[in-house]
């Protein structure tokens, strides 16, 4: 798909997280259905594209991996900026990179829009030998926040589509709710202004006879 008629909506959605989470593996495996152990560190910011069609709607996926360096973080907050939705990856072997999780929420709130919508992603799930951070903990911590929360391997490719899936689907929830809001109050708009007109026209009317008599 490549116009802009091949689609219904367009969304911009967001990786962020520490360094190393597996970002970018999970953008790879999501978009192209591949996996390589052989990533640099993303600098700045890279993104890719997917449509995929959810009910009757066609949906543009823009998803942006964020680079996890702090030296890069005045790069990236720009990008929070027009996100629909932002998955906050850690890694499940690396106890740091949950602890962080607040931090990252904390740059949603002050960089993102409100109403953004947001999920808790632990990667690389298939790595249980070293798990640092239990299931349940994760778990506790989205229901916290309120936020979707998946467990993930990019590697042996567990949940990946079933959590960016999950979080377009939210969007476009939102997305097609918001419409029906704005053409509801575009009508009630119109149909006042036809009643106050209406009413102008009566008022004349028995002006123009209040006048003949």
């Amino acid at each position: 798909m490549n116009s802009n008629s091949d689609y219904h909506f367009l969304f911009k959605v967001l990786l962020i997280g520490n360094s190393g989470v597996g970002k970018s593996c999970m953008l790879m495996r999501y978009s192209e259905n591949q996996f390589t152990n052989n990533f640099y560190n993303t600098i700045g910011v890279d993104f890719k594209t997917k449509t995929i069609t959810i009910g009757e709607h066609n949906v543009k996926l823009q998803i942006w991996d964020t680079a996890g360096q702090d030296r890069f973080r005045t790069i990236t907050c720009s990008y929070y900026r027009g996100a629909q939705g932002i998955i906050i990856v850690y890694d499940i072997t690396d106890r740091e990179s949950f602890e962080n999780v607040k931090t990252w929420i904390a740059e949603i709130d002050k960089y993102a829009s409100e109403s953004v919508n947001r999920m808790l992603v632990g990667n690389k799930a298939d790595i249980t030998e070293r798990r640092e951070v239990s299931y349940e903990e994760g778990l506790e911590l989205s229901r916290q926040y309120q936020f979707p929360f998946y467990e993930t391997s990019a590697k042996s490719s567990i949940n990946i589509e079933a959590a960016f899936n999950h979080i377009t689907k939210n969007i476009l929830n939102r997305e097609i709710h918001n419409s029906k809001a704005v053409v509801k109050k575009t009508s009630n708009l119109r149909l006042q202004t036809r009643q106050q007109q209406q009413q102008q026209q009566q008022q004349e009317k028995k002006k123009q006879e209040d006048l003949c008599c």
